[in-house]
């Protein structure tokens, strides 16, 4: 009797998420919809829908049919039941997003804040996570967590900096980041964050390598919708690739990194720091650009190339310059095409459909698809 209540229980629960996520993933569903689609009894479908109504996790939203007779409710769920925070910490900046269980940005803020590992700087997080909290109107029991995104390696439980030279945090702990910031949270890898950000906002970029172009240069596999972490977890460490063999020097100490030729910063340093103006001057065909931006496009071929080689699947370019890529990427596949061995075309190629604020997304997410994965 014990095992056939907990297979009954454990099928209760797998209709209740089926239902939930069928209901998610149409912006309007009815009963019969429901019925016809997850094969379900009605009787099954209206308790279910009675229990998620009355948790606050669905409502209906309108209704559908023709004049003639009593038109069908539909549902959809309710977006701000639960919501999760994203921090994206850099050198100079934090930008923070909320993000409800549509995968919506309901509010952002980005600040100039330079980093330091200090008490200071630490409670300047928590007073960020609170104003975002008071911003949205949003309950203590509605926050599912936060997802503090740094460029850095993370330890496999997401709570430990185990390499972290560009901001000289190797060794840091969640513990240390989220002491003023009163929810449940978790570190993130920056590409590893653009990654899961891309794939889980686009699904047919489930299989793919995600470039960060950003002021740093990191990698993402991304393997059936989720961050392939490797053994170290060291994995899609793009940036540390050798490009050029003794080449220019590089913060790891090592020469000739893709990091050295390829990071935003090449760019962005020539317009005072703004990326965007580096492409207003290169679009009003400014000759010092064009030069700097046909050099930057040679040595990202050879990294792009090097990882098709590697793992023959899409190749997704993220980050601040990737932002940028849409114009410019007919022209850049013909480049990548020059280099491959065994294809003559580089449509693989993609530029990045998240644009904004990718890392502080991709570090909200994953507390979003749990909560939805156990409804």
């Amino acid at each position: 009797m014990y095992n056939k209540n907990r297979v009954l229980y454990k099928l209760k629960l797998e209709n209740r998420n089926r239902i939930y996520n069928a209901i998610r993933e149409k912006k309007g569903v009815t009963r019969q919809d429901l019925v016809y689609e997850l094969k379900l009894s009605l009787p099954t479908i209206t308790q279910n829908l009675t229990e998620l109504i009355e948790e606050g996790l669905i409502e209906e939203n309108g209704s559908i049919g023709n004049t003639g007779g009593r038109r069908a409710r539909s549902y959809g769920i309710c977006g701000e039941a639960r919501v999760a925070i994203g921090l994206d910490i850099t050198k100079h900046h934090i930008t923070i997003v909320t993000v409800n269980l549509k995968g919506e940005t309901i509010h952002r803020n980005r600040i100039r804040q330079t980093f330091e590992r200090s008490d200071e700087y630490f409670k300047k997080l928590g007073e960020l996570v609170e104003e975002a909290v008071s911003y949205s109107q949003l309950k203590p029991h509605q926050i599912e967590g936060v997802g503090i995104v740094l460029p850095g390696l993370i330890s496999e439980d997401s709570q430990k900096i185990f390499y972290g030279e560009i901001l000289k945090i190797t060794g840091a702990t969640c513990e240390e980041f989220s002491k003023y910031i009163p929810y449940s949270c978790m570190l993130f890898n920056d590409a590893d964050a653009g990654g899961y950000a891309e794939a889980y906002l686009n699904e047919d970029e489930s299989d793919s390598f995600y470039i960060s172009l950003s002021n740093n240069i990191g990698g993402s596999i991304i393997i059936n919708g989720e961050v392939y972490k490797g053994e170290g977890p060291r994995s899609g460490e793009v940036g540390h690739i050798t490009i050029i063999p003794d080449g220019r020097k590089c913060y790891c100490g090592r020469k000739g990194c893709f990091e050295t030729y390829c990071n935003a910063t090449i760019l962005s340093d020539y317009t005072e720091g703004n990326i965007e103006g580096f492409f207003r001057e290169l679009q009003s065909g400014n000759q010092t650009c064009m030069e700097m931006w046909k050099e930057y496009l040679k040595y990202l071929a050879i990294a792009v190339n090097n990882v098709r080689m590697l793992f023959d699947c899409k190749v997704i370019l993220g980050g601040y310059v990737g932002a940028y890529m849409d114009q410019y990427i007919n022209r850049f596949r013909e480049m990548a095409a020059e280099r491959n061995s065994f294809e003559d075309n580089a449509d693989y190629l993609h530029v990045c459909k998240v644009k904004k604020d990718a890392l502080a997304l991709g570090g909200a997410l994953p507390f979003i698809q749990e909560f939805i994965q156990n409804i």
